[in-house]
């Protein structure tokens, strides 16, 4: 109990609560000044999510892929690496368990069906970030460009693929996936909201994330890589083949969560006008959660509870959906500049060890 006390005692969690307080009061603070009530906007922000089994069902569901791209990117930034390509990742995800999906759904069962889609979406993620890392790795050139580039790549590639090979006649979108994740037996519980089994899936990935990081040689290596590179070369450690590998595992992520979203919760993959934005949103749920993966996974709860909550603020409080972007944004800023943060509570501190003294 004494060491449990004491990991929830350090500023690594303190802070961040903090932080989250102040966001909160900044769009409290902004809604006043638009003439807003925000004790209306949060209470039906939060009714909006907690207020239904089927709302609360769908704001797990909105989690989901945060959780897959929050991972994705804290990989990737734990080695040393800035994946902003994540978007990209999702949408070839998508494309390969889309056509998996389609394809082999008269010769296979569904037993094996699924999961091969899965794996196989999370494969082509993975070789589509290791792009960005074989050219980090063997030429030198800065992920952030490639991955930037590499989105857009994705985009026009998984467009071409779904108009050209599943395209359902006279609908911009594909045929629909007969492969399904979702969680039947949860139906009658959640009425009927769109429960897959890729939340447990990115569960289990944020497991992976922390034992193979922390528990395993591969994983020690990636981290002295990310921290030094120039130390860790000259420890004898294979730099290039940890870049690649980073760059894989974090592809993995986020073509997982293209996966659970057309097998999961549309079940066909539309003609994209423009990026999702699951990638972009994953960086972040990876920064609002320090880059750990039990941060990420709270910080995706926090984020997709306030982004589903978000419509409740416009129907029930007349509040624009949008100012839940500043609450979001106020919480990051406040993340990232921890001066501000520790200064606010410097008083509390203060009064703590004075009082240890008497």
């Amino acid at each position: 109990m004494s060491r449990l006390r004491k990991i929830f005692a350090t500023d690594n969690y303190i802070v961040p609560l903090v932080a989250i307080v102040m966001g909160f009061l900044v769009g409290a603070i902004v809604m006043l000044v638009g003439g807003y009530d925000p004790i209306a906007a949060y209470s039906a922000l939060f009714k909006r999510v907690f207020g239904s089994p089927y709302d609360f069902g769908e704001a797990i569901r909105e989690m989901t892929p945060l959780m897959f791209t929050g991972l994705a990117v804290a990989f990737a930034f734990r080695s040393g690496m800035f994946n902003i390509g994540a978007d990209g990742q999702v949408l070839i995800g998508m494309t390969a368990a889309s056509v998996v999906g389609i394809k082999f759904a008269g010769t296979l069962p569904s037993f094996v069906l699924v999961p091969l889609a899965v794996i196989i979406a999370g494969v082509c993620g993975g070789l589509w970030a290791g792009i960005a890392g074989y050219l980090k790795a063997k030429r030198g050139i800065n992920e952030v460009i490639t991955t930037i580039m590499l989105n857009w790549v994705a985009l026009f590639l998984s467009n071409y693929i779904v108009r050209s090979f599943l395209l359902l006649q006279g609908q911009n979108r594909s045929e629909d996936i007969p492969a399904s994740l979702s969680m039947t037996f949860l139906n009658s519980v959640f009425d009927n909201a769109r429960l897959h089994w890729g939340t447990a899936i990115a569960l289990a990935a944020a497991v992976f994330f922390y034992v193979y990081l922390w528990k395993t040689k591969q994983g020690y290596e990636m981290r002295a890589v990310g921290l030094n590179p120039h130390a860790a070369e000259y420890a004898g450690m294979n730099v290039g083949r940890n870049v690649m590998k980073a760059m894989f595992i974090s592809g993995v992520f986020a073509g997982l969560a293209g996966a659970g979203e057309v097998l999961g919760v549309f079940h066909y993959q539309s003609v994209f006008a423009a990026s999702p934005g699951y990638g972009f949103d994953g960086i972040a749920v990876a920064l609002l959660g320090l880059t750990h993966p039990l941060g990420v996974i709270l910080a995706a709860i926090l984020y997709g509870t306030l982004t589903y909550g978000s419509a409740g603020m416009s129907f029930g409080a007349d509040v624009p959906p949008e100012l839940i972007r500043i609450v979001i944004g106020s919480i990051i800023f406040f993340i990232a500049a921890q001066g501000i943060v520790r200064w606010v509570l410097k008083p509390f501190y203060f009064k703590r060890k004075k009082e240890k003294v008497l």
